[in-house]
């Protein structure tokens, strides 16, 4: 009987140690959800501010059309060549800031770039919470593997402890695919 107390005790042991194992890959999950939350959010923010400099820019863009547009009924009432001159030039002006507008690649602040920027921060922010997903799931298998394993040593089902080795592995699969390929797989 006391080598049968042993051998149980050692077996303790090992699920301890896997239990140790488990809440140590938890931890990692738990800062990989939580980093790729706050990536998340970082990049909503981001994207939301580049689509409301996108449209700042397309109601400055439609009021400099209105008003060339607004002008050109000015010129052709008007019968002063100064004048018209003059309406040309401003209309010349605004169709070029116009023009700037939709595209500024040297500043990446033109329409274009901005919804360029807009699409990029929206893909970084889809991965990210993809991954995160990925990391929450993987978490939720480590706890549940921790309870198996736990529970093992109180009931001494030792199939138990496999179902928790069994978790865990799906664990690290599923934290694994949230940091290499977090969109590789949808749930």
């Amino acid at each position: 009987m006391a080598g049968h107390a042993h051998g149980e005790h050692g077996g303790d042991k090992r699920i301890a140690l896997l239990i140790a194992i488990l809440a140590l890959f938890l931890a990692i999950a738990e800062t990989g959800a939580k980093s790729a939350q706050t990536e998340a959010i970082t990049r909503n923010v981001e994207a939301a501010n580049l689509w409301a400099f996108f449209q700042a820019r397309t109601i400055r863009q439609t009021t400099l059309r209105t008003a060339a547009e607004e002008a050109e009924l000015v010129k052709a009432a008007s019968a002063d060549p100064a004048h018209r001159s003059a309406i040309e030039r401003q209309q010349a002006a605004w169709r070029g800031t116009i023009d700037r507008w939709e595209s500024e690649p040297a500043t990446g602040e033109g329409r274009r770039e901005l919804a360029d920027r807009a699409r990029a921060a929206e893909a970084k922010r889809d991965r990210n919470m993809a991954a995160y997903h990925h990391y929450e799931y993987a978490s939720a298998a480590f706890q549940v593997a921790i309870v198996l394993a736990s529970a093992s040593i109180i009931t001494a089902v030792p199939l138990l402890a496999v179902g928790a080795i069994a978790l865990g592995v799906g664990g690290v699969v599923l934290a694994g695919i949230g940091f290499i390929a977090p969109e590789a797989v949808h749930f």
